[in-house]
C-alpha cells in the first residue's frame, strides 16, 4: 500500500474554520467544504489527527470518490477498490450511508450493494466459499452521495472524537467537548492570563481550556477504531502517543476558575477534571453568579449559560445576563465570551458585542457573543 492516503475530517456547521487551523498545525494542507476538512498526509497521519484534532468530530479515511448514476455502476466502482489492503480476512465492516441529492436516493440500497460489492470481492481475494467471518476488529465502512457524486471510506476514529473519556458526570444539557474546545480557541487565550467560567456546568469548557492551555492532545486518554488495524501497526500509534507525551506541558502554571449556583454541577466538574488528572489545575466553588469578584486586569470570561429556552425559565435566565452584564462592565479590560440562543443577549447584557459568530450547540442554533477587552 502507498504510505499516502487522503483523510477527510468531519465537523459541525461553523467550525470548519477551526479544524481546518488545527490541521495545518499538524502539517498538512486541507481542503475545506460544508462539514469536511479534506488532506492528504502519510499512514502516520491517521493516529496523529486522532489524537490532536479537538473540534473535528471524526477521521474517516477516504478509500475512493466517483460520479455514480446507477446502483449498477455503484457496486462496480466499490467492486474495483482495493479493500483487502484495508479489510482482513476475519475484519468487521458494517457499513452506513446518506444520500441527498442524488439519483441513488435509497440509502438501504446503496448500503445493501455496497456491502455485497466488498464482500464480493474480499472472498474472491481470501478465497472464502462460505460467509465472511466478521469476528475481527471494527472497519465501519460509509456510502455519502452528494449530487451523484459517491464518497466511500472508513472511520478510522470509533465513537466521536469528542468522547475524551473524562466525563463521567454530566448535567441537564451538557456541551460537547468538540464545541467547548472551538469556545476557547477562538479566543486569544492561550494559558498566560486569568480564565473564568461563572456558570460552569459539568466543567467541560475548562476542563477543554486547561488541555489547551497545557497542549495535552484531547483524545490521549481513550482509544479509537484504528488502533487494531493492521496495515497501519502498533509502531506507528505508539510513536503518536509519544508525540503527544512529549509535547505536553504538564507544568504549565494555570489560572483557571470555574463557580456554579448548583453544588452538584460544581462536584461533576471536580470529578470530571480528576479523570483526567486536572483535579489540582482548575479551582472550582460552589457560587452565585452575582458574587463574582474580579481582582486582575486582562482576564478572559468564557461562559456557555442557560438559554431560557423554557418558557418558566426566561425571567431568571433574563436575569442572569443582566447581572453578568453589571458586573462585567466595571472590568472593562476583560474579553467575555458568551454561547446562547436567547435573541436578545446583547440588551440584556447592556452592550452590543464586538463580534458575533452562529454555531450550533447540537440542533439549537446560538450566537457566540464576543466582547474584547481593552488591555489595562
Amino acid at each position: 500500500m502507498e504510505n499516502e492516503v487522503t483523510l477527510l475530517a468531519t465537523s459541525a456547521m461553523g467550525l470548519e474554520a477551526i479544524v481546518k487551523r488545527e490541521v495545518k498545525q499538524l502539517g498538512y494542507e486541507p481542503k475545506v467544504d460544508n462539514g469536511k476538512i479534506m488532506f492528504n498526509a502519510p499512514l502516520s497521519g491517521i493516529p496523529r489527527a486522532n489524537l490532536w484534532l479537538r473540534t473535528a468530530d471524526r477521521v474517516k479515511l477516504v478509500v475512493g470518490e466517483s460520479r455514480i448514476e446507477s446502483f449498477a455502476e455503484l457496486y462496480d466502482w466499490i467492486y474495483s477498490l482495493p479493500w483487502e489492503q484495508y479489510i482482513p480476512e476475519d475484519g468487521k465492516f458494517p457499513v452506513i450511508g446518506k444520500s441527498h441529492q442524488s439519483k441513488l436516493f435509497s440509502v438501504s440500497d446503496c448500503q445493501a450493494i455496497t456491502k455485497k460489492a466488498i464482500v464480493d470481492r474480499l472472498k474472491l481475494k481470501y478465497g472464502i466459499a462460505h460467509r465472511m467471518p466478521e469476528t475481527g476488529a471494527l472497519y465501519r465502512v460509509e456510502i455519502t452521495l452528494l449530487k451523484d457524486m459517491a464518497t466511500v471510506t472508513l472511520d478510522t476514529s470509533g465513537v466521536g472524537l469528542h468522547k475524551r473519556g473524562y466525563r463521567v458526570a454530566t448535567g441537564e444539557a451538557p456541551l460537547k467537548e468538540t464545541l467547548a474546545a472551538a469556545l476557547v480557541l477562538l479566543t486569544n487565550w492561550r494559558g498566560e492570563d486569568i480564565l473564568v467560567d461563572p456558570m460552569c456546568g459539568s466543567g467541560t469548557i475548562l476542563i477543554e481550556a486547561a488541555l489547551i492551555g497545557q497542549n495535552i492532545a484531547p483524545g490521549f486518554n481513550r482509544n479509537f477504531a484504528a488502533e487494531e488495524w493492521p496495515f497501519i501497526g502498533e509502531k506507528l500509534w505508539n510513536e503518536a502517543f509519544k508525540e503527544a507525551e512529549d509535547l505536553a506541558k504538564y507544568d504549565q502554571k494555570l489560572a483557571i476558575y470555574g463557580s456554579d449556583i448548583d453544588h452538584r454541577m460544581v462536584e461533576m466538574s471536580k470529578q470530571n477534571a480528576a479523570e483526567i488528572g486536572l483535579y489540582d489545575v482548575i479551582s472550582w466553588k460552589q457560587m452565585q453568579l452575582k458574587d463574582l469578584r474580579i481582582k486582575e486586569p486582562n482576564g478572559y470570561l468564557i461562559s456557555n449559560p442557560p438559554y431560557g429556552e423554557r418558557l418558566k425559565d426566561r425571567e431568571y435566565v433574563e436575569s442572569l445576563y443582566q447581572t453578568l452584564g453589571d458586573i462585567m462592565r466595571n472590568h472593562p479590560s476583560w474579553s467575555v465570551y458568551i454561547l446562547t440562543s436567547h435573541k436578545q443577549f446583547e440588551r440584556l447584557y447592556g452592550k452590543k458585542a464586538t463580534k458575533r459568530r452562529k454555531l450550533f450547540n447540537g440542533f439549537i442554533e446560538t450566537q457566540y457573543y464576543q466582547y474584547f477587552g481593552k488591555k489595562a
